[in-house]
Parts: C-alpha cells; structure tokens; sequence
C-alpha cells in the first residue's frame, strides 16, 4: 500500500500486487490458516483500494472525462459484486468446498475490472487531466487508502461525500478489530 507516484502509477501498482496475492492462492494447495492469511491480506488490499477509487478517482473521471457519469457508475457496480463476492469469503471457513470456486469468481471479477480500468479508464483520464492534477490525486488516494476500512462493507454508502465522512471511522474500527485479531499480520 501506498506505491507513490500519479494516481495511474499508484493504483496500477495495487494491482499488481493483487494479482500477484492471486497468483500465490491459486499455487496454494492447503487450505487452513494459511489460506485465511492470504485471503485476508487480499480482502484488505481491495477494500482499501475500492473505498480510496470511489472517494477520488471516480469522482475526477466524472469531473474531467467525457461520458464519465457512466463510467464510474459501472466501476462503482464492479466494486459492489466485489464486496458482496468479500463479505461471503470473511464468513467462510477454509475447509468449505465453496471456498475455492468463490475466490476464482473473485479472481475473474477483479481481472475484468483492472482490465477495464486499465485499457479505458485510466488513458481516457490520463488525456483529460494535467500531470498536476494526476499526481494530487496519487496523493489523495494514498491517504484515503492509509485510513479506509479493511473488511468489506457493501451495505455501505458509495457516495464520495459519505465516504470520505464515514470510511476514517469505520476504517479506525477495522484496524483496532485487525490488532485484537492479528488479522493481515501474516
């Protein structure tokens, strides 16, 4: 977390490494704590990742790229299967035959999204946006993401403003939930 660089280099970034946290669960072949490190370490980094993306980037795909309003709408929706794919995973236990076909719908969700994100998004705001404006929002998004919750919330308000109101605190709770817990420590 927290790469450096313009928004594009950062959230590329993030991106790599989940899919190299995918990589090492797909040559996994136990299940148990193990499992459950990883799978948390992955649940962390998309959570983290999805609320900073809603609190600003979306928010300057709708500002500055033509027909932004829609694509942010559809990121937004990627997110929330996401989430919903996360929450199911954090109730899981390893063991449960289940566990395996719903990280590679996770997997496949994900995939889609950084695709999409990578291959329009991102070119289409890098060509409406000035260098500046790209590099404060790589920093803003390194700040929300050092704040932002850790577990999955889809019940959550997506909005910019309630997010930015809301993910400090609930992000506050998260951690102390993760110390107690040892969560994400592997």
């Amino acid at each position: 977390m927290g790469h450096g660089g313009n928004v594009i280099e950062e959230l590329k970034s993030d991106h790599r490494e989940v899919e190299t946290m995918f990589g090492r669960i797909q040559t996994m072949t136990g299940r148990g704590q193990e499992l459950r490190d990883l799978v948390d370490e992955v649940t962390i980094e998309l959570v983290r990742h999805s609320v900073a993306e809603e609190q600003y980037l979306y928010p300057a795909v709708r500002e500055h790229v033509q027909g932004g309003d829609r694509l942010a709408d559809k990121e937004i929706e990627d997110h929330r299967r996401v989430e919903e794919i996360l929450k199911k995973l954090e109730q899981m236990d390893t063991a449960d035959a289940q566990m395996r076909p719903l990280l590679q719908q996770l997997q496949l969700e994900v995939s889609s999204h950084v695709k999409d994100e990578e291959d329009n998004l991102f070119p289409m705001l890098a060509r409406a946006c000035t260098a500046e404006l790209l590099d404060d929002l790589g920093d803003k998004i390194r700040r929300a993401k050092s704040m932002a919750p850790t577990r999955p919330h889809p019940s959550a308000p997506s909005s910019p403003a309630a997010s930015k109101l809301l993910a400090p605190g609930v992000g506050l709770v998260d951690r102390a939930r993760d110390f107690v817990s040892g969560r994400g420590k592997s």
